[in-house]
Formats: structure tokens, C-alpha cells, sequence
């Protein structure tokens, strides 16, 4: 692992917010690990909060340019033990239709929203 894998990646220094991405050639991606180690973990974790406009423990919400893309994942190979870990990264589609399985709840919108 180099001395900084965020050193060549700009778009990390500050948060990504979704407004900021209006009219820019971006995608939404997934982004997922499963880490063994814990200073890899915590490696991985700054990179990827860098990169987020949402996540839920090892799994984030990414907007990215395909050249940010690109960096993320070299940055990402520099932190990983192949052997030991995974990295995925999924671009997602617009969907016409959420689809929710077991005891999901379809989402819509109410005239309220609960932060806490």
C-alpha cells in the first residue's frame, strides 16, 4: 500500500452532496466491501466516505465520473489484500418500479420525516 491511495483523488477532500451533481456527467454506483483487517478496514472506510453521498455501514452511495470511478477503484486495489478481502462496485439504473422482498416496506412519500 502507497503512503496516501487519496492523494490522487480531488473529489474526496470535501463530501459529495447530491445538488452539487445536477448537470454533471456522473453515476450512482454501489459501493460494498468485506475487510479483514483492521487498519485496511479503516483505510478503505476514509476512501469510500470520501467518495459518498450515503452509506450504510460497508455499503455507499457513490456519485461518480467515469474518471473518479477509475481512481476509486486504483486506489481501492492499493488497500486490499486480494486474498483476504472484496471490493464491489455496481453501477445502478434508474428504476421505473422499487421492488421491496420479505418485510420491506414499498417507499412513498409523507408529510413528515423522522431524523433520530
Amino acid at each position: 500500500m502507497t503512503s496516501s491511495p487519496t492523494a490522487s483523488l480531488p473529489f474526496l477532500h470535501g463530501t459529495v452532496r447530491r445538488g452539487s451533481l445536477i448537470g454533471m456527467n456522473r453515476r450512482l454506483y454501489l459501493a460494498a466491501y468485506d475487510i479483514s483487517s483492521p487498519r485496511r478496514l479503516q483505510a478503505a472506510l476514509s476512501l469510500l466516505k470520501g467518495a459518498a453521498s450515503g452509506r450504510q455501514k460497508s455499503v455507499f452511495e457513490c456519485f461518480l465520473t467515469g474518471g473518479e470511478r477509475r481512481e476509486l477503484v486504483k486506489a481501492m486495489i492499493e488497500i486490499i489484500n486480494p486474498a483476504e478481502d472484496r471490493f464491489l462496485l455496481l453501477p445502478l439504473t434508474a428504476a421505473d418500479e422499487i421492488k421491496t422482498l420479505g418485510k420491506g416496506v414499498a417507499p412513498g412519500d409523507h408529510s413528515y420525516w423522522y431524523i433520530g
